[in-house]
């Protein structure tokens, strides 16, 4: 990543608020994709892309019982694959993604998944959101903060950036307002809360505390007749 932007001594003390009182609602922030080791992690994120984790959970335990190993999975039929993966929708895609991550991972890695971002991204389907995923969760390495659509929306609702769709800029946003070794956690902090409380179309305002204390940019403000001076 490139160099983080500059951030206030007040920016940073409210991104430290909301991230413990994150904490406080959402005490065991897990990613909620199913898996037993950093290669099913992979497979699972690769399959999770405009997908649900619940879907994805549901296709995987077939596809491992299948496919357990990249050595497996680099041979299997890719008509094979694509069955089982069909319900998560762009599975000829995926298919092919899984195959070939598969393949390189045997064939340059000697049969592990890599634990460098810069190795991660020569895997097919894995672009910077999967190897931040892995990375985090698989190896413990907080190199940079999930950006997914409950991330993204979270960070606009409460201030936190200003960007409202490049999700590079985003991160580096985030990544410049928290400390590092909170990046991984943030993303499931966020994602809990965008699931629980600030969904994305609100028909009435969320009676969440920290919606009600830092939703500032959100339209729950406008809802609850409050301004953004308050």
């Amino acid at each position: 990543m490139a160099k983080l932007p500059k951030k206030t001594k007040k920016q940073k003390e409210l991104a430290k608020i909301i991230l413990e009182e994150l904490y406080e609602h959402y005490p065991n922030p897990v990613c909620e994709l199913n898996h037993r080791n950093p290669f099913e992690l992979l497979i699972a994120t690769i399959l999770s892309a405009q997908c649900t984790d619940v879907r994805v959970n549901k296709v995987t335990p077939a596809l491992f019982e299948a496919y357990p190993t990249p050595e497996t999975m680099a041979e299997a039929p890719l008509e094979e694959l694509e069955e089982l993966v069909r319900t998560t929708g762009f599975y000829r895609n995926k298919a092919k993604s899984l195959k070939e991550a598969s393949t390189t991972i045997v064939e340059e890695f000697d049969g592990e998944v890599p634990d460098t971002m810069k190795d991660l991204l020569k895997l097919r389907g894995a672009a910077r959101k999967t190897a931040n995923v892995v990375l985090g969760n698989a190896f413990n390495k907080n190199v940079g903060v999930v950006v997914d659509t409950h991330v993204k929306r979270l960070s606009n609702r409460f201030g936190l950036t200003k960007e409202k769709k490049n999700t590079n800029k985003i991160e580096k946003d985030l990544m410049a307002l928290f400390p590092q070794e909170h990046w991984t956690n943030l993303s499931h902090l966020m994602i809990h809360h965008g699931r629980n409380a600030c969904k994305a179309r609100l028909s009435e305002p969320p009676d969440h505390p920290i919606c009600i204390k830092y939703g500032k940019k959100c339209e729950c403000w406008k809802m609850r007749g409050q301004t953004k001076n308050e």
